[in-house]
């Protein structure tokens, strides 16, 4: 389905992974517990009312079998509540887009076994453009676990989808071999939405994930993008928050979203559009690791060495070229950087250095003397929001630098293959919080310049 592809420095995690649901909100509950933040069930946001500094939420929360209101004020709030949710109606954003009938489907988790079926492989039988059983092994479930997908336009979706007895018939009607049915874990007829806001944000109040666009499942872009979006708004969010940047910053997410979340739901449909006519799931190219996505059309990017391009944005859910980088671009990964400073010296990876709560400017240079005037202009900034890093070649011989964070030296040539950078240059890269190249520029003025589009002057 998706060409194979081996990890390289730039790109150590290459292949894409599936997770179900329950296992993703096990993750994700954990992660947040790291930080004393629990997801509190049994409560349902009813309505809330936003003024220019603050929101009021009435929550409806169970107690056994009463229910009881609560009222709870916030500066901000995010609806990530799904596309049947309240905070996107509420807010009265538009979600244009339509429904495909022609896409009509069972899905859901069932335990089978079968010994003609290995548990290596996502298992196909049948055209999407007829009848379709799609198996694919998941332990989520159990060692004898599979999601499952049944698409069939001469059939009654909808009947078979309430009746464990007619999916096991269906399904074992679809392949020749013998199954063992043990249980139906759960099932639902879907059809799938294609539809998007026409902004994310209105006020204190913002939207991400499907409550803000949805699409067919062809192309499993509705984790990533959801998450994308999460990141794109979390750092915005969190310097406003911290009053080193505007309030007025935060209309960035929505105008760097949305185009590219526009171009997904064309990519997404042409698949499906693809499969459900000529039953051939070609499409699914590398676009879909959604290492090409960009933003290089942002006010907020800042490139001292990309040739400006006129006109409409284009391909911002492209295909990734190594042989071409720009500020907007996702940051590419270097594995082997030895540290050197006076109290450390030890190997790390660029994935290692960047982190969700710092922008890192990287001061690609031949000679430590003239990374100084860049990183002297970086003293004006909050250190817990901005860190710095010189990459020096494999060939320097490494003094000890004041003022730096760190210090690398690219032992193996990784970070400058993977930046570009020739080993007499210096080029400077600020990588933003959510891993997007920020900046390439020269030297200490753009650096000025980069950070002025985002941090106020205190």
């Amino acid at each position: 389905m998706f060409p194979r592809r081996e990890s390289t420095p730039a790109i150590p995690f290459y292949v894409p992974k599936m997770l179900g649901q329950e296992l993703l909100e096990v993750i994700l509950r954990r992660h947040l517990e790291k930080y004393s933040c629990f997801v509190e069930t049994g409560t349902e946001l009813r309505s809330f009312k936003q003024s220019d500094e603050e929101v009021t939420a009435i929550l409806a929360k169970k107690q056994g079998e009463d229910e009881i209101l609560e009222t709870f004020t916030t500066k901000w709030m995010i609806g990530a509540d799904g596309a049947k949710g309240v905070v996107r109606k509420q807010l009265g954003l538009t979600f244009q887009g339509e429904t495909r009938d022609d896409f009509h489907i069972v899905t859901g988790d069932i335990r089978l076994t079968c010994a003609g079926l290995d548990r290596v492989h996502w298992h196909r039988f049948g055209s999407f453009n007829g009848r379709a059983v799609s198996l694919r092994p998941t332990d989520e479930v159990g060692e004898d676990g599979w999601q499952f997908l049944i698409l069939a336009s001469d059939l009654d979706i909808e009947k078979i989808a309430q009746s464990q007895q007619l999916i096991f018939e269906t399904i074992a009607s679809m392949i020749d071999v013998d199954i063992t049915f043990n249980k139906l874990v759960w099932a639902t007829d879907y059809r799938p939405n294609i539809r998007m806001v026409n902004k994310f944000s209105e006020g204190q109040v913002f939207i991400a994930g499907d409550a803000a666009h949805v699409h067919s499942p062809t192309g499993g872009q509705g984790l990533n993008s959801g998450v994308q979006d999460a990141f794109n708004l979390g750092w915005k969010l969190a310097l406003v928050e911290k009053g080193l940047a505007h309030k007025s910053f935060l209309e960035t997410y929505t105008s760097e979203r949305l185009p590219i979340i526009s171009e997904m739901l064309e990519v997404t449909t042409s698949i499906m559009t693809r499969a459900v006519t000529t039953g051939s799931m070609a499409g699914w190219s590398t676009i879909l690791f959604t290492l090409g996505i960009h933003c290089h059309f942002s006010s907020i990017v800042l490139d001292e060495f990309a040739t400006p391009v006129e006109g409409n944005t284009i391909n911002t859910y492209g295909a990734l070229d190594k042989e071409h980088l720009e500020a907007g671009d996702r940051a590419p990964d270097a594995p082997k950087l030895r540290r050197v400073d006076a109290e450390n010296s030890s190997v790390m990876t660029l994935f290692g250095l960047y982190s969700p709560q710092y922008h890192t400017v990287l001061v690609f240079t031949p000679s430590p003397a003239d990374a100084t005037p860049i990183l002297s202009a970086l003293e004006r900034y909050d250190r817990s929001v901005v860190q710095s890093a010189v990459i020096l070649p494999s060939s320097t011989v490494t003094p000890i630098m004041p003022a730096v964070d760190l210090i690398f030296v690219d032992q193996e040539g990784h970070a400058y293959s993977a930046y570009l950078v020739e080993a007499s240059q210096t080029k400077v890269f600020v990588i933003r919080p959510d891993g997007v190249i920020g900046a390439i520029v020269h030297g200490a003025e753009g650096v000025k310049k980069y950070f002025s589009k985002i941090l106020r002057e205190i």
